[in-house]
């Protein structure tokens, strides 16, 4: 993909360059005044944001693409981004949510460059996690052979079926059941209203319990 071909040790570079910038504590300031510090020229704030956020848009990025060379590629994508828009940057928004609209950005535009190679594909919502180790839900912990052939069964249909929503309601299943996000900030990073935001979910989700009824 064109956008992510990049020295991969730009980003690295970056923070390290800047770490030597200017100083400051930022554990105690809104991410947004971070930005607004960065614009200003205090570098150390790029690095500050960059660590707070790097592996939940890893993550974000990884459940949309299930490789993680590629996830870690398009999140340094994504901070290369930050990183180029501090001058113009503008705390309109909360900062997570312009975070996550450029990585949502960054996601759906992959997924039009590459739905190509990906007709046999599935997007994997309940695989391990890579870094972690776990799965985002759980099943009973001591199940026998016929639960894990029923869970692995419904794990199957769960990945088809997400796969098949419209592109929009994917995205915010993705922020809603997974980062966790609420309707007003789906919305933000959507451009949606929130009246807006809550009936693309319903949608999606009435589209994902009528699929799934039979493991109900």
């Amino acid at each position: 993909m064109a956008t992510l071909a990049m020295n991969p040790g730009l980003l690295e570079g970056l923070q390290a360059a800047e770490a030597h910038s200017m100083g400051g504590d930022f554990s105690h300031m809104d991410d947004a005044a971070i930005m607004l510090e960065l614009r200003a020229g205090n570098m150390a704030g790029f690095d500050y944001l960059v660590q707070k956020y790097r592996k939940p848009i890893i993550h974000f990025m990884y459940r949309m693409v299930h490789n993680q060379a590629v996830a870690e590629e398009m999140a340094q994508e994504v901070f290369l981004r930050v990183y180029r828009s501090r001058e113009t940057y503008r705390a309109e928004a909360r900062f997570s949510t312009w975070l996550y609209r450029i990585a949502t950005n960054l996601g759906v535009n992959h997924a039009r460059d590459t739905r190509h190679e990906r007709a046999a594909s599935t997007i994997y919502l309940d695989e391990t996690d890579p870094e972690t180790g776990t799965t985002p839900d759980v099943a009973d912990t001591t199940p026998g052979a016929e639960s894990k052939m029923l869970r692995r069964e419904r794990l199957n249909a769960i990945r088809q079926h997400v796969l098949a929503l419209p592109e929009r309601q994917r995205m915010a299943v993705l922020m809603h059941k997974y980062e966790g996000m609420d309707y007003r900030q789906i919305g933000d990073v959507l451009k949606l209203s929130e009246s807006a935001t809550k009936s693309l979910l319903f949608r999606a989700y009435q589209t994902l319990r009528e699929k799934l009824k039979e493991f109900v």
